[in-house]
């Protein structure tokens, strides 16, 4: 009789307990996990890459070849006729078959064009291909109180300042107030004031880019 009270207080005990469950914590949604300062994606970087060589090979389908260039003409299926070649202080280019022809004053399209019009008479639809591999003809110059005077190769949007420290920077002895470009215009020639301080502190107005054919004179 003993037992059997023992025994059922005991499941009373049991059935009295409360039920605890296992918590598991709710999965957090992707966007509160995701790191906000996560690297642009692959895709954003291919396109801004695609978008600058667009905007170079467009520059460079523009270029205006001049005297001291160099260029990559390819003749499709001809080795013969493909190969590098210089442009010379003439403005000429010589290719085998063709001799002597003018580049310089030509987009490579049009000198592409020019070539592929004259190798008709021997190939039968002949596919040319221009590409220029050095940009030698566009310089500007500086004379005065520099590092290095003499000619300079023009990069795109150079600017006095970048001109100027290319050449070695001032000398001790330069006026930087009255630094000036002179710029052929027809049969002009332009003086144009720039003033090596005030382009230092980021002035606008001294914001100048230079041309093939500048001087810059550091008095």
């Amino acid at each position: 009789m003993k037992c059997s009270v023992a025994v059922a207080v005991i499941v009373a005990a049991l059935l009295a307990m409360p039920i605890v469950g296992i918590a598991q914590s709710p999965s957090a949604p992707a966007s509160a996990t995701a790191d906000k300062t996560a690297p642009p994606s692959d895709a954003a970087s291919k396109t801004a890459a695609d978008d600058a060589a667009t905007k170079d090979s467009t520059d460079i389908a523009h270029y205006i070849i001049g005297p001291e260039d160099s260029l990559q003409i390819t003749v499709w299926k001809e080795p013969t006729l493909s190969g590098s070649v210089p442009v010379r202080p003439d403005g000429m280019i010589s290719m085998v078959l063709l001799g002597d022809l003018p580049a310089a004053g030509k987009t490579p399209m049009q000198l592409s064009a020019d070539i592929t019009e004259r190798l008709k008479k021997y190939i039968q639809d002949p596919i040319v291909t221009v590409v220029v591999l050095g940009i030698n003809s566009q310089k500007i110059f500086i004379i005065g109180e520099v590092g290095h005077v003499g000619a300079i190769p023009l990069s795109a949007g150079m600017s006095p300042l970048q001109a100027i420290a290319a050449a070695g920077g001032l000398s001790p002895f330069a006026n930087s107030k009255h630094i000036y470009i002179l710029r052929g215009e027809g049969s002009k020639r332009v003086k144009i004031p720039f003033n090596y301080k005030q382009a230092l502190k980021g002035e606008n107005k001294q914001d100048v880019s230079l041309e093939p054919g500048d001087t810059i004179v550091v008095p």
